[in-house]
């Protein structure tokens, strides 16, 4: 009966130089490509030039107003509940107007805490909140720079007014 054993490794099967070898020639291959074509590098210079979003990017959030001017929000709490990372603080207040029951006094979103997943925006019956405003860098200093306040939602403007980008 043969029993077939495996033969023994080479020295450098053992040491993995030779996956190592590999992987620098291609890496080298992939530098050498790039310097050759250089106006074909797929890189935008970042603060000169911003990248336009294509719709239905899921950037930073926005509160919609009525055409009275006043925020669309009911504080139904659809949307805290329906956020998996729980990033959005809601507290209700009563309306004045007697045809809206509620209205929220306060209206956070800590961003750290936020995954961007857009389940919020799916959620809200009244199409309140959306995620169109094409701002998808945050910059600050601290943690509570990277909160955003009913105010701030309320400010921010939609990328694209008309709904379609431009073509």
């Amino acid at each position: 009966m043969n029993i077939s054993r495996p033969r023994p490794y080479s020295f450098l099967r053992d040491t993995y130089l030779w996956e190592i070898m590999h992987g620098m020639m291609v890496t080298m291959r992939h530098v050498l490509r790039n310097l050759r074509h250089w106006g074909q590098m797929p890189t935008i210079e970042y603060p000169e030039h911003k990248k336009i979003m294509p719709p239905g990017y899921r950037a930073q959030h926005r509160l919609t107003k009525r055409e009275d001017g006043t925020v669309r929000c009911v504080a139904c709490m659809m949307c805290a509940t329906a956020c998996p990372a729980e990033c959005i603080h809601i507290i209700a207040g009563e309306h004045p107007n007697p045809e809206v029951e509620k209205y929220p006094l306060k209206f956070d979103i800590d961003l750290l805490e936020c995954v961007f997943c857009g389940m919020c925006v799916e959620a809200c019956p009244v199409d309140a909140i959306r995620m169109d405003s094409g701002k998808y860098t945050f910059v600050g200093f601290n943690r509570n720079d990277f909160i955003i306040h009913k105010e701030a939602l309320l400010a921010t403007e939609p990328l694209y007014p008309g709904g379609d980008p431009p073509r």
